[in-house]
């Protein structure tokens, strides 16, 4: 499977109003999580990263949230971002723009977020020009990232995850982990490293707001 870890800065150029990092104060990181809630990965997360007093942003797929809504509302009450992913985690570049659209409002009926996620980082033109209306939201904006765990990635080692990050991570850099059961046992095991590693250097972890 290829993938940037490390989004180069000619991509970001590209696509200028999607959000890939945050000009920020110096040692603050940005946690996210993509496709939750899930019982058993998004509470793994929540606990960990209280241990640490950070903050995330976790991209929801609506139908989880509905599958789970007291896990939803935890991550809420908690003191965590949340944002939209989609009602069924659709790929944009394989579907049709009114249904992609018709999907991304469905879930923001569950999700109240001006943020949004598309799944797979995959999108088309049109469909972002349309997501502040799907959304019902002028002030959504839609987030990208700067760091990928590749926690996703099921030939890749646990290991291998945290060292992305670990290795990758700059000053403001939005990091991707999932709390999915594909998932589980990379982003379990590199997500403790990670809030270990930058605590001990003095990072924070920020919600994106």
């Amino acid at each position: 499977m290829k993938y940037f870890v490390k989004t180069p800065w000619w991509l970001k150029r590209f696509y200028p109003d999607r959000i890939w990092d945050i000009d920020t104060k110096p040692r603050t990181i940005y946690l996210s999580f993509d496709d939750g809630p899930h019982p058993k990965a998004t509470v793994f997360a929540l606990n960990e990263l209280k241990k640490y007093n950070a903050k995330a942003t976790f991209f929801c797929i609506g139908k989880n949230v509905i599958a789970y809504p007291d896990i939803y509302r935890q991550i809420t009450e908690e003191g965590h971002q949340t944002g939209n992913h989609t009602q069924n985690h659709l790929n944009g570049w394989q579907t049709a723009n009114d249904i992609y659209l018709s999907d991304v409002e469905e879930a923001s009926q569950y999700i109240h977020s001006h943020l949004f996620r598309p799944p797979y980082g995959r999108i088309r033109s049109l469909q972002a020009k349309n997501i502040k209306r799907a959304m019902n939201n002028e002030q959504a904006k839609i987030v990208m990232w700067d760091v990928l765990s590749g926690d996703f990635d099921e030939s890749t080692s646990p290991q291998r995850c945290a060292r992305n990050v670990i290795k990758k991570t700059n000053d403001g850099s939005v990091i991707v982990f999932h709390d999915s059961e594909k998932a589980w046992e990379r982003m379990s095991y590199s997500l403790p490293l990670v809030l270990e590693h930058f605590s001990a250097k003095g990072y924070s972890f920020s919600a994106i707001s």
